[in-house]
C-alpha cells in the first residue's frame, strides 16, 4: 500500500451507560461511508459488548486510510467517546502502543493477544472484517 492509502484502525470504546452514544456514532460513520462523504472510510464494525482481542472493554472498530484521519478524528472527538487510532504495520504491538494515538483517557490493553512482529493479521482483514 502507498503512504497515502496506508491502512488505519480506530477502536471506539463504550460502557453500558455510553452504548447509545456509541451506536449513534456507528450509524453516523456508516452514513458518512455510504454517502461518500468520507470515501476513505472503508469499514465500520459492529458493537462488541465484551472483550475482543486486546480490547478489554466494549468497542467497535472502523477501518480507513491515512487521508481519512482528519475527518475521522474530528468525528471521534465530537462524540466524546474514548478511542485508540493506530496504523496497521507489520508490528502489531507497536501499532497498539508506540504508534497509536488515544482520544480520551487511555485504556489498558491486553497486549498478550497481539500478533508477533512480522505477522499482523489486522492487515489481512483490513476493510473486510473486525474481531
Amino acid at each position: 500500500m502507498t503512504e497515502q492509502a496506508a491502512p488505519y484502525h480506530a477502536h471506539l470504546y463504550y460502557l453500558p451507560e455510553t452504548r447509545a452514544t456509541a451506536e449513534a456514532m456507528r450509524i453516523r460513520l456508516i452514513d458518512r461511508m455510504e454517502s461518500g462523504a468520507i470515501p476513505q472510510l472503508l469499514f465500520v464494525g459492529r458493537l462488541k459488548d465484551g472483550k475482543a482481542g486486546p480490547h478489554p472493554v466494549p468497542q467497535f472498530e472502523i477501518h480507513c486510510t491515512k487521508e481519512a484521519l482528519p475527518a475521522i478524528l474530528r468525528l471521534i472527538e465530537e462524540s466524546g467517546l474514548t478511542a485508540l487510532v493506530h496504523p496497521l504495520t507489520d508490528d502489531d504491538l507497536a501499532d497498539h502502543t508506540t504508534l497509536a494515538q488515544w482520544i480520551g483517557t487511555p485504556i489498558e490493553l491486553d497486549l498478550s493477544t497481539l500478533d508477533p512482529p512480522g505477522r499482523n493479521q489486522g492487515v489481512a482483514r483490513f476493510a473486510k472484517s473486525d474481531f
